[in-house]
């Protein structure tokens, strides 16, 4: 009988045989990953730039979840972009897919045990701020967490971080600062606001919006959150950038499908690609 069975394996344990497989297949072993990027719906192209390439399904992956959604791809991409190496996730897991929180930041638990100082967020959410149109990107300043969990429910372990940590400023603003001198130099204008997470998979009622906006608001998606939360907790920076692909609450009767989603996701791609290559082609500010 094998020594560990019927044993729970930590998430610690877990995270750390996911590591070595990953450092092992993408030869890690001399360089350290600089960057980890979550792809949202849609926006998983920027994926097909990584150049010298390991590509990893999530399914080879020791304990690794897999997604189960349309416009995730579900492996691991990891090489170099713009001068540094990257770990990029195509493809994200969701709590609506029925995964616990843990299972969902399994992924940035991992980016962890390999050393990654950075993780950056990205995702498509519908639009709150009536100022905002369909196809604009947001730098995420803050988050409201309305998910039924947190993924740091249960026993704590220390050694990935603290019993209480803080969120207040998980959003990088030495990252965000660099994120706006981007989009400057590449010609647009980020929005920026707050994002709250909600549960799904169900899209928001008529009267959530107005409530949702009420709470102060400017975007709302499925995901993100978990993740922010637990790279805040084993102590990494955090950038996070929001596709638009809609704006509630405009005309009564809206319906929102996922096949728009994907489809301003899709159009908006070459302005969130030249945002995330632009971040990680300059120098970042040491943290403040």
């Amino acid at each position: 009988m094998p020594k560990n069975a019927g044993k729970e394996i930590s998430v610690w344990v877990k995270a750390g045989e996911a590591a070595r497989y990953i450092a092992e297949r993408a030869s890690l072993e001399q360089r350290r990953p600089e960057a980890a990027v979550v792809l949202g719906s849609g926006l998983g192209v920027l994926a097909e730039e990584v150049q010298q390439a390991a590509v990893i399904p999530y399914r080879d992956i020791p304990h690794f979840p897999r997604p189960t959604v349309e416009g995730h791809a579900g492996r691991l991409v990891v090489g170099d972009l713009c001068g540094r190496t990257v770990v990029v996730m195509q493809g994200r897991l969701h709590y609506y897919e029925g995964y616990s929180l843990a299972e969902v930041t399994f992924g940035v638990r991992v980016t962890q045990r390999l050393g990654v100082p950075v993780l950056i967020l990205t995702n498509a959410a519908g639009g709150l701020n009536p100022a905002f149109a369909a196809g604009d990107l947001m730098l995420i300043t803050d988050h409201i967490n309305l998910m039924p969990d947190n993924p740091l429910r249960g026993p704590n372990d220390e050694r990935f971080g603290p019993r209480f940590p803080s969120p207040v400023g998980v959003y990088d603003r030495g990252l965000l600062e660099v994120a706006r001198d981007v989009a400057r130099a590449s010609g647009f204008t980020c929005r920026e606001g707050v994002y709250v997470a909600v549960q799904g998979p169900s899209y928001e009622t008529e009267a959530e919006v107005a409530w949702l906006r009420g709470l102060g608001a400017d975007a709302v998606g499925m995901s993100t959150v978990p993740e922010a939360i637990v790279a805040c907790h084993g102590g990494q920076r955090v950038l996070g950038v929001s596709t638009i692909t809609n704006v509630l609450g405009r005309r009564p009767g809206q319906v929102v499908s996922h096949d728009e989603v994907l489809a301003v996701a899709d159009r908006a791609k070459g302005r969130l690609g030249a945002l995330l290559k632009g971040l990680l082609a300059r120098p970042w500010p040491s943290v403040a």
